[in-house]
């Protein structure tokens, strides 16, 4: 009886090259800057040129950790981490409903698709840009309140800045788990709604008992994407509201303290913004560990 060849290559030397070939750019692009990164933390290189740098150790670690800096990284943390659980709860949750709603055979679905998509390709600039018109002080939004004796400045307020930003942030990423949920409900074959729908299943039991379950990974892929994408990002609140303290997130706090602070003390170094960056990679890690641990273990249980 002939040997079945299951393996796809005649040697295994193409397998080696193959993997080579996409280990090099990521090593390249990836590991060496990560590892960077981790060695200026523990030096006080500055962003001016030809200055002298020392290897100070764990000082830059011992000064984000120390009593005068702990309320404001108390703080940082807690903004940060408010805006990853707004920014993954309404992404995955707006996205779900979105998917579910885009995904019948409607007259013109693709058309929303499209458009529910259209804030993705704008990027972030633009589409701060374009809320921060429409809900500055003298925007359409601030003339709809005047109409009812009230006013709002949503970028200044402390107690409403942050969940603006998070609120635009969600209406500008919010096709991506749109795209993926809307592939993952195409994967669940039309017989088992037909089937559910002769038996007399309610479309709530429906949805508990067939599209949530099968649409497990697809959840998981979000809440993963939107945890650590919101956890690393700045760029939508810097746009909104520049550097302000209540709005103040760890990778807002990385930026600033390497290159646009503009004061020159002792603790404001790239070698610190390092510190601070390894830090926040320690948060992210922890966090997408953690959930990934609870969603994995709530696939099983499906």
């Amino acid at each position: 009886m002939a040997r079945v060849q299951s393996f796809p290559f005649g040697r295994r030397s193409a397998v080696r090259i193959s993997y080579a070939v996409a280990v090099l750019p990521l090593a390249l692009f990836v590991f060496v800057p990560a590892f960077s990164v981790l060695i200026l933390s523990f030096t006080d290189v500055k962003p001016s040129p030809f200055l002298p740098v020392h290897w100070i150790g764990l000082k830059n670690y011992q000064m984000f950790f120390n009593a005068a800096h702990m309320a404001d990284n108390l703080a940082t943390l807690q903004n940060t981490l408010v805006y990853a659980v707004l920014l993954t709860v309404g992404q995955v949750g707006i996205g779900l409903a979105l998917a579910l709603l885009l995904n019948r055979k409607r007259p013109g679905s693709s058309f929303f698709r499209s458009l529910v998509f259209m804030p993705v390709i704008l990027g972030v600039t633009i589409s701060g840009l374009v809320w921060s018109s429409v809900l500055s002080v003298y925007g359409p939004v601030n003339e709809l309140l005047a109409q009812l004796g009230l006013h709002a400045d949503f970028f200044a307020d402390p107690n409403i800045a942050l969940y603006v930003c998070a609120f635009v942030a969600v209406w500008a990423n919010v096709g991506v788990q749109v795209v993926i949920f809307i592939a993952g409900l195409q994967t669940i074959p039309v017989e088992l709604y037909e089937s559910a729908a002769i038996d007399g299943a309610s479309k709530g039991q429906i949805f508990r008992n067939i599209t949530f379950p099968l649409l497990a990974p697809s959840f998981t892929t979000n809440t993963l994407l939107g945890l650590i994408g919101s956890l690393q990002s700045y760029q939508m609140i810097y746009v909104l509201t520049g550097n302000k303290e209540f709005t103040k997130v760890f990778s807002l706090a990385v930026y600033f303290t390497a290159f646009g602070s503009g004061h020159q003390s002792v603790s404001v170094t790239q070698g610190y913004a390092s510190c601070i960056s390894m830090v926040q990679f320690v948060l992210v890690g922890i966090v997408a560990l953690f959930a990934l641990a609870i969603l994995r273990r709530r696939e099983a249980k499906l």
